[in-house]
């Protein structure tokens, strides 16, 4: 039975790891072109932001100053990114192979074109990447971004919508974002989690959650505490009680917690009654 083996549509290997290849075999088909970058430490800027999302493949159309010490210094680590850099001379050699470019856009142009927002550039990149094809995500030169002739070799404009009163973005910010949102594609593609939830952690450091019968005494045992003390109307609930199983069921209550918990009933029930508690002043 061979039912669960996966051929990888990009190295046709036949085998259980074949779809984590194809996975990362996906964002190899994504390149970040830079057109006439000034400052090496922009590149390096660059290179630590797409590093951070999985991204690898840079591309430089004719950089002032590469390589250099300033950009090696600002890729803080990503230094095999700009080991692997392709320098060329044209963005038409930066493009060869693709099958989609999407341009950065920062301003409004005198021919529309078709326009993304930087989720939804994520999405058509991990789309299409996904189907095998070769991608570029294109960015400007700081100063002035890309001319009306660059922008009409790309397929897609993106724009970031950033504060209309300051909407001047670093070039290896601007990297970041659109490298961010095609990480989210990509994880969302595969079914990944993009968050950790910080319960989750918790509950394993502190212990196992509560079971559903350790749930139900500590109701059994918040119900009778709140009508001691007056809060609950036995005669008049109001949906109490349901309210709070919501509240605490939602919250993933480990038994480190719920000792917790009972704990501060058993001595809310002394001090409703008068009895000896903890605390004596």
């Amino acid at each position: 039975m061979l039912s669960w083996r996966y051929v990888c549509r990009f190295c046709k290997i036949d085998c259980p790891f074949s779809r984590i290849c194809e996975l990362y075999t996906l964002l190899q088909n994504i390149r970040v072109v830079l057109v006439n970058t000034s400052h090496p430490g922009n590149i390096g800027g660059a290179a630590r932001a797409m590093k951070n999302m999985g991204l690898s493949r840079l591309v430089l159309v004719q950089p002032l100053d590469f390589p250099a010490v300033d950009a090696t210094a600002r890729a803080s680590g990503a230094d095999d990114v700009l080991d692997n850099a392709l320098v060329v001379d044209s963005l038409e050699e930066a493009l060869v192979g693709c099958s989609l470019a999407i341009g950065t856009s920062a301003r409004d142009r005198s021919i529309p074109w078709p326009l993304l927002d930087p989720r939804e550039c994520g999405a058509k990149v991990v789309e299409q990447a996904g189907a095998g094809e070769e991608i570029a995500l294109v960015f400007g030169r700081e100063h002035a971004g890309l001319t009306n002739e660059e922008l009409q070799r790309c397929h897609f404009h993106v724009h970031i919508p950033s504060n209309p009163d300051f909407s001047s973005l670093n070039l290896a910010a601007a990297v970041q974002v659109l490298s961010y949102e095609v990480r989210m594609a990509w994880l969302a593609a595969q079914g990944t989690p993009t968050k950790v939830e910080k319960f989750e952690a918790n509950s394993l450091r502190s212990g196992e959650l509560a079971t559903m019968d350790e749930m139900e005494l500590f109701y059994e045992h918040l119900e009778k505490t709140l009508v001691e003390i007056g809060f609950l109307d036995p005669e008049k609930p109001k949906h109490l009680m349901p309210r709070l199983r919501r509240l605490y069921g939602r919250s993933s209550v480990n038994r480190s917690e719920m000792s917790i918990l009972r704990g501060i009933l058993t001595e809310t029930q002394k001090v409703a009654r008068g009895e000896p508690h903890k605390r004596k002043d």
